[in-house]
């Protein structure tokens, strides 16, 4: 009789421990984020994921806003098409011009919003955005976002974390910078170094080709010449035979 209530009783707590898992797991995946493909490096560009889940088991997610930092504007922001998805990218002037390659930035992508599709109870979407350039002064940007359900609910997901402070209620999606890559922040020098190691290797390659068949032919020139001089030898002893 003890052991069958034993036996009952880690039954039922390993049941509530296991709930209390999915629990903290369901809240702690819950959030909106932002994460990069790869390094966001300052100064650079970089291709990033808001990952927007369903937290509700009786709504679906119609509509996402993400508000870009304004003190810390990007000049280029450019949606990747996502299926049964709209996209609106809105423009803000900007107090103070950037200047991004040389040119001068009167105004900067302050919002872009998601709208027309669905993501269901259960269910998370991914949504891609190329940005940049990254600023050089800081070590994170922070995107408010605000997340709308079908029955007119919206979720605000606005509160700055704060070093040494636990996370908040409704964090907003925050972007990890990482250290400058070494020789500068122009995307268009790797292709153009990829173009020119490809051309010089093009180049060795025929000059390579040429030598060889420069090769070939004074091999064989110099065979002709000697067959040329054998004959010539063995048809003078035939007629001084």
């Amino acid at each position: 009789m003890n052991a069958a209530r034993s036996r009952a009783r880690l039954a039922v707590v390993g049941s509530v421990a296991a709930g209390s898992v999915l629990l903290l797991s369901g809240t702690a995946f819950a959030h909106v984020t932002v994460q990069p493909e790869g390094a966001a490096a300052k100064g650079g560009y970089a291709v990033v994921d808001f990952k927007v889940p369903n937290e509700r088991d009786n709504a679906k997610t119609v509509k996402v806003e993400v508000n870009f930092p304004t003190d810390h504007p990007l000049a280029s922001v450019m949606p990747q098409p996502v299926p049964g998805w709209n996209v609106e990218v809105t423009k803000s002037k900007l107090d103070k011009p950037l200047t991004v390659h040389g040119k001068q930035i009167n105004e900067a992508v302050t919002k872009v919003t998601w709208s027309g599709g669905t993501i269901e109870a259960g269910q998370f979407q991914k949504f891609p955005l190329s940005i940049g350039s990254l600023p050089s002064d800081t070590d994170q940007l922070v995107f408010k976002a605000l997340q709308t359900y079908d029955n007119n609910e919206v979720v605000r997901w606005i509160q700055e974390p704060q070093k040494g402070q636990p996370e908040p209620a409704n964090p907003a999606p925050t972007l990890k910078l990482t250290a400058a890559a070494a020789g500068g922040d122009d995307d268009d020098a790797v292709p153009a170094a990829n173009a020119n190691a490809s051309g010089k290797k093009t180049e060795a390659a025929s000059s390579s080709d040429t030598d060889t068949t420069a090769r070939v032919l004074g091999v064989v020139g110099i065979v002709v010449g000697i067959a040329g001089v054998a004959f010539g030898v063995f048809a003078g002893r035939r007629r001084s035979a």
